[in-house]
């Protein structure tokens, strides 16, 4: 039985930029489940947001407020805008490499519902790449892969660390404090554009604990992503691509977007992503991204990573357009914290990143700010918990016994099963029915013979369908029909 002083559950830009922010002296260790690059932040493409200067601070939490649907925690959000100021400028100087021109001056490109240009990019469209890849080098902690995290040991409101399976070996692993920075729910979606490993556990533990989980029914979905192919995982096509210019058509090449919002492609993702819906459903037609009207060299130097990845499958951009569908992107809401990170009732407990609700996205997540929230809440989180006393505690014997421990034949089906629910009723546009028929399956699925970790992603799904059937009236990425 190991014994640190930190545990961060999750090598994320959260996960890292925390172990980044705490000393060497400090015995911490950072966990994943898989290799370490098989992570949400690997996957971004658009960029990272920072406020340019003081004076743009109110703009960008405005933006962040209108996005949101006035439903965040302005407080959470403004914390986020100032910090970035910080942040930013640590990260570019311990090194980090974002796209200039050719005088040195760092490139700023907008995205959807951005009232400025303030996000920044790295390697044209591979942002979370190279930032995970720096944040790796950077990284002095121990790394240790292929754990995977199945309860939290919690006694008299303190966390003492984990159970975990360690190479396929059950482990305990103590720690006086613990970093959830595990990301979000993607897998639980037939579609989606998250990281295999994105899976939900460490939420379905906390439904598990009685620990507050906070707007999970403000599921974002991603409106432009190339579905047709077999993996779970789906093609993103970022949101950068409408911001430089691309153009959403129907069949017959017209911007249909402009019949539901004045603001076409640059509209928030909740709109187009219902819009595209919409319009599939009406007419039966696919949707495609245009890109027609962008000068090919450019193209191929702004958009790198997406040419070279299409072309491997038979498109050549930007001359041809591509089908889209709108896909689970990101969890909005999450456990709930206040804005250093801290679990409230949990000592010893605290969560960051897209796995977190500080309340900073609201009722949906403005463009690019979830790389700067998972700086931001990671840096306020590790000058917490440094700042505590530190008090030697006894751990409690912990001795549950699992039934269940990992996987049970049958869960591969029930696991395709849940994910068609998710998607098809608890997706982008919502109906009570719907929602009592994915609420019913759901408990059916759970007093089945199954293994852990599909009760704790049923126990996720569960949270995710009570709080959608809670809130009666359409906001944000939560949009009921009656």
């Amino acid at each position: 039985m190991k014994k640190y002083d930190v545990l961060i559950i999750g090598a994320g830009i959260a996960g890292l930029y925390a172990a980044m922010n705490i000393p060497k002296t400090k015995k911490v260790l950072v966990v994943c489940k898989d290799i370490p690059w098989e992570c949400n932040t690997f996957y971004a493409q658009g960029g990272m947001v920072t406020a340019l200067n003081e004076a743009d601070i109110p703009l960008h939490v405005e933006d962040t407020l209108v996005a949101g649907a006035y439903h965040n925690n302005k407080e959470a959000v403004e914390i986020m805008s100032r910090t970035s100021l910080e942040t930013t400028k640590d990260i570019i100087e311990r090194g980090m490499k974002f796209d200039r021109d050719e005088e040195g001056n760092i490139l700023y490109t907008k995205e959807a519902a951005h009232s400025a240009e303030r996000i920044v990019h790295a390697g044209g469209d591979a942002t979370g790449r190279y930032m995970h890849y720096f944040m790796m080098v950077q990284n002095q902690h121990q790394l240790q892969r292929n754990t995977l995290v199945y309860d939290l040991l919690i006694e008299d409101g303190r966390c003492y660390g984990v159970n975990a399976l360690v190479n396929y070996r059950h482990e305990t692993i103590l720690a006086n404090d613990v970093i959830i920075a595990s990301g979000g729910v993607g897998s639980l979606y037939e579609y989606n554009t998250n990281s295999r490993t994105v899976s939900a556990d460490i939420h379905g533990i906390c439904v598990e604990k009685g620990i507050e989980l906070e707007n999970m029914e403000m599921m974002q979905f991603h409106p432009t992503v190339f579905v047709k192919t077999p993996f779970a995982r789906k093609l993103l096509l970022t949101e950068a691509l409408r911001g430089e210019g691309a153009w959403v058509v129907s069949e017959d090449g017209r911007r249909f977007l402009f019949d539901y919002d004045e603001r076409g492609e640059l509209a928030s993702r909740d709109i187009v992503s219902r819009a595209i819906f919409d319009h599939k459903r009406k007419t039966g037609q696919e949707v495609y991204l245009d890109f027609s009207m962008f000068e090919e060299e450019w193209f191929h130097k702004r958009f790198p990573n997406i040419t070279k990845t299409f072309e491997a499958i038979g498109y050549k951009f930007p001359q041809d357009r591509i089908p889209i569908s709108p896909a689970f992107h990101y969890a909005v809401g999450g456990i709930k914290c206040d804005t250093n990170g801290c679990v409230e009732g949990i000592d010893g407990l605290y969560v960051i990143g897209e796995a977190s609700s500080t309340g900073v996205h609201g009722a949906n997540r403005l463009a690019s700010n979830s790389l700067l929230e998972g700086v931001v809440f990671a840096k306020r989180a590790v000058e917490h918990l440094l700042s505590k006393e530190s008090i030697e505690v006894k751990v409690p014997i912990f001795d549950k016994e699992y039934n269940n421990i990992v996987h049970h034949e049958k869960d591969k089906v029930y696991k395709r099963r849940l994910r068609k629910i998710m998607w098809e009723d608890m997706g982008i546009i919502r109906t009570k029915k719907g929602l009592l028929k994915a609420k019913n399956a759901i408990y059916d699925m759970k007093n089945r013979d199954i293994g852990r970790l599909l009760e704790l992603r049923l126990n996720t799904a569960s949270a995710i369908v009570e709080a959608a059937l809670k809130r009666k009236n359409s906001l944000g990425t939560h949009y009921i029909e009656s």
